[in-house]
């Protein structure tokens, strides 16, 4: 029943396509599935912009169909995954309006900014296994693009820093005439190393890309596999979503938006430094 609805759905917003005899122009039901699935990232680029039709044929400038507003509602519409109950019809409908306003159209830019990959992986740190989120971004060099780390979260580096900021503590602190002592009281504050961060400046953020790395030239990290992949996106202003892969044997499968959210400038910037520390 599920995908009788969907293929109505997408017959409705894909004029293109021709019924005859159970099939779908030249594709079975089979085949159809096949090609509807968004297999790989690059295709959701090019879905998402209308550069690409759904039996995989690329589009370019002068094609039929080639960011044509009605055929680029029925992609993104299909680019969604339908089994989340979570995203709500009004939200999905304002998010795609968006994206294709006449005036302003939205297009993803592969090699923009603005989105980030999402990797969690498994570790072996000192004798046991661990699972690190490390975020990646590309970054431009040489004339080409490369995936380069931009952060990184461990629950083990973020247990060191859990005194940080704490300002209503007042047990822990350096007395501002220490320096008439040529600081010889910090001795009693290094006989607790377990409360050092007590004593970072205010603004101090910690840098876990520092510790990641620090961690992994000492061999305390050692890089085991890559358990789940997905991505962060910012491109559609006002707007953050998120992109997962489902495998699953239907059309509505493949890289697939998992979640959106709407968000003003300072909730934007604030989301962006879990992914980088350079934003």
């Amino acid at each position: 029943m599920r995908n009788s609805l969907l293929l109505l759905s997408l017959l409705f917003h894909l004029p293109l396509w021709v019924v005859s005899q159970g099939s779908i122009g030249s594709f079975s039901p089979d085949e159809t599935v096949f090609y509807a699935q968004t297999k790989q990232m690059n295709q959701f680029f090019l879905r998402f912009n209308g550069e690409e039709d759904l039996q995989g044929k690329r589009l370019y400038p002068g094609d039929a169909g080639y960011h044509e507003i009605k055929a680029r509602k029925g992609y993104i519409n299909m680019l969604f995954d339908q089994t989340n109950t979570g995203i709500s019809d009004d939200a999905k409908f304002v998010f795609i309006e968006q994206a294709l306003n006449k005036k302003n159209p939205v297009f993803l830019d592969f090699h923009g900014n603005l989105w980030f990959a999402e990797v969690s992986a498994t570790f072996q740190y000192k004798k046991e296994k661990v699972t690190l989120i490390l975020y990646l971004k590309l970054e431009k060099q040489n004339g080409g693009y490369k995936w380069m780390f931009s952060n990184v979260y461990f629950d083990r580096f973020a247990s060191w820093f859990t005194h940080v900021n704490d300002t209503a503590n007042l047990k822990y602190f350096i007395h501002p005439m220490s320096h008439e002592l040529d600081f010889m009281n910090l001795h009693k504050i290094f006989r607790e190393p377990g409360n050092i961060d007590y004593y970072l400046e205010s603004e101090y953020q910690p840098d876990m890309l520092a510790l990641f790395v620090m961690e992994t030239k000492n061999n305390n990290l050692t890089f085991v596999s890559v358990d789940q992949v997905k991505f962060h996106f910012f491109q559609v202003p006002g707007w953050y979503f998120e992109v997962s892969y489902f495998n699953r044997n239907s059309m509505n499968s493949g890289w697939l938006i998992s979640n959106i959210l709407r968000v003003n400038e300072k909730e934007k910037k604030e989301l962006m430094e879990n992914y980088s520390r350079s934003n």
